[in-house]
């Protein structure tokens, strides 16, 4: 049994620091030790912009993307080619895109991929959503841009038939990325080279 070194909020601030991806018990203690030392400079600073992100951050109910006005700021850009969807399992991928700059389109956040080992169906996914604003009309190309896994390929082969049926062109990211790959964690080039080669699904 581990002794308690500080006070239960400094404890419960660190079990949580823990739980953000890239963070472990030990990275979390230094970055609470870290914020409490830098407290009117950091840690005040922060619990306000997370109450104003508690308070104001919302899901666009068009795309799945996270802002703080819905639709969002992407959905409501007139500048955006509304003709081009990029379909990606998560906000950090259409983020990633998003620095990349290689296309002015809108996105499709479908919210993971399919598992049935996890027990993630397809109607655990925004896919029927997807096919909907496809169905509308006014989008000529969909871009799958879901990760190299066998997770996202499956994803990818069951939206193709979901889309099937429409007058719509589904194309996927050239191999420029790796397979395993995710897309959050490729340099901007590649991103922008993979979507520019892209090929017919």
């Amino acid at each position: 049994m581990s002794k308690r070194i500080a006070g239960p909020e400094i404890e419960r601030l660190i079990q949580l620091l823990a739980k953000v991806p890239g963070l472990g018990p030990r990275s979390a203690r230094r970055a609470a030790l870290h914020l409490i030392k830098k407290k009117d400079q950091l840690l005040s600073p922060l619990a306000l912009a997370m109450g104003e992100a508690v308070a104001k951050v919302r899901v666009c109910s068009c795309c799945g993307n996270v802002d703080t006005s819905d639709p969002c700021t992407i959905c409501t850009d007139p500048r955006r080619d509304p003709a081009t969807l990029i379909v990606v399992e998560d906000v950090s991928d259409l983020w990633a895109l998003e620095r990349a700059a290689a296309l002015n389109v809108r996105y499709h956040v479908l919210g993971g991929t399919l598992s049935p080992l996890d027990g993630i169906r397809p109607e655990d996914l925004n896919i029927t959503s997807l096919v909907s604003r496809v169905a509308e009309g006014g989008i000529s190309e969909v871009i799958l841009a879901v990760n190299a896994t066998v997770e996202g390929q499956t994803t990818a082969h069951y939206i193709t038939d979901q889309l099937s049926g429409l007058e719509v062109k589904v194309t996927r990211l050239a191999h420029g990325v790796p397979v395993g790959g995710e897309l959050d964690y490729l340099d901007e080039g590649t991103l922008t080279a993979a979507l520019k080669s892209r090929t017919v699904f």
